[in-house]
């Protein structure tokens, strides 16, 4: 249609020319991935955030733990060996938005639920220094005197449904009861939420009973962060592939 020499010499019909180019080919990319329906593969164990969870991982993005931190191991020996088993796409797939990334001043957070215990976790918050003395991270200890309860994180769960995050109506309905019953285990509530969210971890996370913080929030957060999916099923199953 053209000769190499017209086009290398017309700036206009070059970009013309470059802009259809990238335009097919990111249509081609791009447009299965609006009706593909295993874009992501399915893996058994995630569910949905719990109404604690999900107002501490706000929590989490309000304060710009993530430009410090990545939820993002890669495939490589020396990130799995340090940090645990590569990270699925199915387990950002709730993520609004999600916590993957290359910065990382501090350690990756995507296995780190678990490995340390909740007194761990309300000391290196509020006073990071006092259990990693090289730490640059800024200390945290307003979070125990900000209430974490809120009426609308029921509008929350409903946003996030209506992104096709699979809340249930009961699970929005009893969003405001189920965020203060998981940070106190004698609430009358409390075993409902561990049936409505599995693997979901009811107890005091603060070390204050009384009250249902933002460091009860923040730290149900982080200790649930890698603890869904059972990584030694995920790779026998993948293996008989």
């Amino acid at each position: 249609m053209f000769s190499h020499d017209t086009v290398e010499r017309n700036a206009t019909l070059l970009l013309l020319l470059a802009f259809g180019v990238v335009t097919i080919g990111g249509l081609v990319e791009i447009a299965p991935l609006f009706y593909l329906q295993n874009t992501i593969e399915k893996v058994e164990g995630m569910r949905p955030y719990s109404p604690l969870e999900l107002a501490g991982r706000n929590i989490y993005v309000r304060e710009g733990c993530y430009t410090c931190h990545s939820q993002m191991i890669r495939p490589f020996r020396d990130e799995v060996e340090r940090y645990g088993h590569y990270s699925l796409a199915a387990e950002s797939m709730y993520d609004h938005p999600f916590q993957w990334g290359s910065k990382r001043t501090g350690p990756d957070l995507a296995r780190v639920g678990g490995r340390y215990s909740d007194e761990w976790q309300r000391n290196h918050l509020a006073d990071p220094r006092s259990v990693v003395p090289e730490s640059v991270m800024p200390s945290y200890p307003f979070l125990y005197n900000k209430s974490a309860e809120n009426p609308a994180i029921a509008d929350h769960l409903k946003t996030l449904a209506v992104l096709g995050v699979p809340y249930s109506q009961e699970q929005i309905d009893n969003a405001a009861t189920d965020l203060v019953a998981q940070a106190k285990p004698d609430d009358a509530n409390a075993a409902a939420v561990a049936t409505r969210y599995p693997k979901a971890q009811v107890r005091d996370f603060d070390g204050n009973p009384e009250t249902v913080s933002e460091m009860d929030a923040l730290i149900a957060y982080l200790q649930m962060l890698g603890t869904l999916v059972d990584f030694k099923a995920y790779d026998a199953q993948a293996n008989l592939r």
